[in-house]
């Protein structure tokens, strides 16, 4: 008699919900926990995804009746989308997997309306990745589907697509500033997503089923599909998370050259480069890397990077690029330059605004720099990381992810010292043998939240609190090179600024069951205290003890818990902080608050 394993899994949506998706029967023989979920009937074999398109969503702007995309005659402008760099056939790097947009010429069928059809996708990974859209219901369009493997098994996935008119533009992929209708082009703001469902990791994909049609007058469209595979062989050693899209320079043929703080060792190194929140391409002209020696000059000649064999690279709109593999040792604990050459004009980039690091900026029309050791070039100074978001360095067991507001940012710590407590923990990482010696990335916002977006995620804006914390998990966590643990320290904000209890609480449960639905270890800890600061009232502090009663009962939503309030807090007066971890402000903790939290972890609590 075959035995049969029963459990749940989560079908992630984009703009952050989970959706509980059963599945059930798959022979305990297959070694999988997960079981057999019923399939749609099969009307053909499993096809290409562009055999299988039958509908237009994009037009030429002088031929607007080619398309239609939402069963009205509207459609997508060709040109909008050639100028935010999605050109026919155009593969894209978004959240780690790599899709390629449809090579249909305007006018041409480039999208299929979900209704189960057998998709030929092949492959192992953590997640589908899928580009979608959805038209006719004015809000999202939900169905569900099936993940077919070679063992026999099979799950469903539930996949959501938001409104291309109306859907949140803090999730989307790209936005584009028109519509083009039988009447002629309207300007209004539309948009295309990104959405990722989990796999089971280590099974190899046969093949996909669409979900069935979701209703009448409702269409989900599929632009893209593939299988998002992880980065095996490589440990993040750095990133940050870009937190918005704020005017800059404006910078013209000028190289900026930004400093960033190493975490675990490795032979090898790559970088990622991020265009996120953009609406047009950013040219990189050349790109380099080096050992900072002080300041702008770097301890040698810098090494120069490269994409896909050429010296610079186009990004689109939204989306990342990463740097061929350079055979470079990585030290730990070390500084590193990165140096970018932007040869065109840019008014407004993606940035991570609060850096507590100094980086470099050459005047403007001084050209590549990115080959010179001295700093003479370096003129200008910069407070921000941008477009830069990771580090990668080849081998080790991968990384611990943090995921926070300000505190986890570092903000209040001593500049250019690296205090900030992701960074003790690297250093209590690098130095034992009890653990392994994972990479730490520092994916904290100051200003963050999780409930609600602080940047609203498109255009360009003075708000540099990013996107909400589950708005940004899949590109910010479940994205990352080699993650293998979570630690959520946020919500400080969120009960700052009205969000009650029950909505930290939710935000907090559906970031543990994403991010343990892609195979990671979820650790939460408690939020610290801050009476004396001008917004921490009374009523602030019983909503912030009312989450971490519940981050510490944990409920099994959490793998682990750390009780950052109890190291923090003042035992004479819980409400606040003890003064000599208060950096003066009464809400960051300085240097010593900052080396308490990291010191007071059980490394073990990491390991998943």
């Amino acid at each position: 008699m075959l035995l049969v394993a029963r459990r749940w899994t989560i079908g992630i949506v984009a703009g952050g919900a989970a959706v509980a998706i059963a599945a059930a029967g798959t022979p305990a023989l297959a070694q999988t926990p997960l079981a057999q979920a019923s399939a749609p009937a099969t009307r053909t074999e499993p096809l290409p995804l562009e055999r299988l398109f039958d509908n237009t969503a994009v037009s030429d702007d002088a031929r607007p009746s080619e398309a239609d995309f939402d069963g009205s005659g509207q459609s997508l402008s060709a040109q909008d989308l050639s100028a935010a760099g999605w050109t026919p056939g155009r593969t894209l790097a978004l959240d780690g997997a790599r899709l390629t947009w449809p090579r249909s010429a305007a006018g041409q069928p480039d999208n299929v309306r979900a209704d189960g059809q057998p998709l030929r996708l092949r492959g192992r990974g953590d997640a589908l990745s899928f580009l979608v859209a959805g038209t006719g219901a004015g809000g999202d369009v939900t169905g569900t589907g099936t993940v077919r493997y070679r063992d026999g098994g099979s799950t469903s996935y539930t996949l959501t697509a938001p409104d291309w008119r109306s859907g949140p533009l803090s999730t989307k992929a790209v936005a584009l500033p028109h519509i083009n209708a039988p009447g002629g082009q309207r300007t209004e703001k539309v948009r295309l997503y990104a959405v990722t469902v989990p796999v089971e990791r280590g099974r190899e994909i046969a093949s996909v089923v669409l979900p069935r049609d979701p209703g009448p007058a409702a269409d989900l469209h599929v632009f893209a599909a593939a299988v998002r595979t992880p980065a095996h062989g490589w440990t993040g050693t750095w990133s940050a998370s870009t937190s918005g899209y704020p005017a800059v320079g404006p910078w013209t043929d000028q190289t900026l050259r930004l400093v960033i703080h190493t975490s675990a060792r490795g032979r090898g190194i790559r970088i990622r480069l991020a265009n996120t929140f953009a609406a047009a391409p950013v040219r990189i002209g050349h790109a380099s890397v080096a050992v900072q020696a002080s300041g702008a000059a770097a301890d040698g000649a810098p090494r120069r990077l490269a994409f896909g064999g050429r010296p610079g690279t186009r990004i689109p709109a939204g989306a990342e690029a990463f740097t061929d593999p350079l055979d470079l040792p990585v030290p730990a604990d070390t500084n590193l330059l990165v140096s970018l050459h932007l040869p065109e004009r840019i008014t407004a980039a993606p940035v991570h605004s609060r850096t507590n690091q100094v980086s470099y900026l050459s005047a403007a029309g001084s050209g590549d720099r990115t080959g010179d050791s001295g700093a003479e070039a370096f003129t200008g100074s910069l407070a921000s990381w941008p477009f830069l978001t990771g580090v990668d360095t080849g081998g080790g067991p991968g990384s611990v992810v943090a995921l926070g507001d300000s505190i986890t940012d570092g903000d209040k710590s001593t500049v250019d010292a690296n205090r900030r407590w992701p960074d003790v923990l690297a250093r209590r990482l690098q130095g034992q043998s009890e653990v392994p010696r994972y990479g730490v990335l520092n994916h904290g916002i100051s200003a963050n939240r999780i409930v609600t977006d602080r940047y609203p995620g498109d255009g360009v804006s003075t708000d540099t609190g990013g996107v909400s914390a589950q708005h940004r998990l899949d590109r910010d966590v479940l994205a990352q090179t080699g993650a293998r643990t979570v630690v959520v320290f946020e919500g400080v904000n969120d009960v700052r600024w009205g969000a009650s209890p029950d909505q930290v609480i939710a935000g907090l449960r559906a970031i543990a069951e994403r991010s343990r639905a892609r195979g990671l270890r979820v650790v939460g800890a408690t939020i610290a205290p801050c009476e004396g600061f001008p917004d921490c009232t009374p009523e602030v502090d019983a909503r912030r003890t009312a989450v971490n009663a519940f981050i510490r009962e944990n409920g099994g939503v959490f793998d682990a818990v750390l009780d950052f309030d109890a190291v923090i807090r003042d035992p004479e007066r819980p409400q606040r902080m003890l003064p000599e971890y208060d950096s003066g402000d009464h809400l960051h903790p300085g240097d010593a608050g900052l080396r308490a939290l990291a010191e007071s972890i059980d490394l073990r609590k990491l390991m998943p």
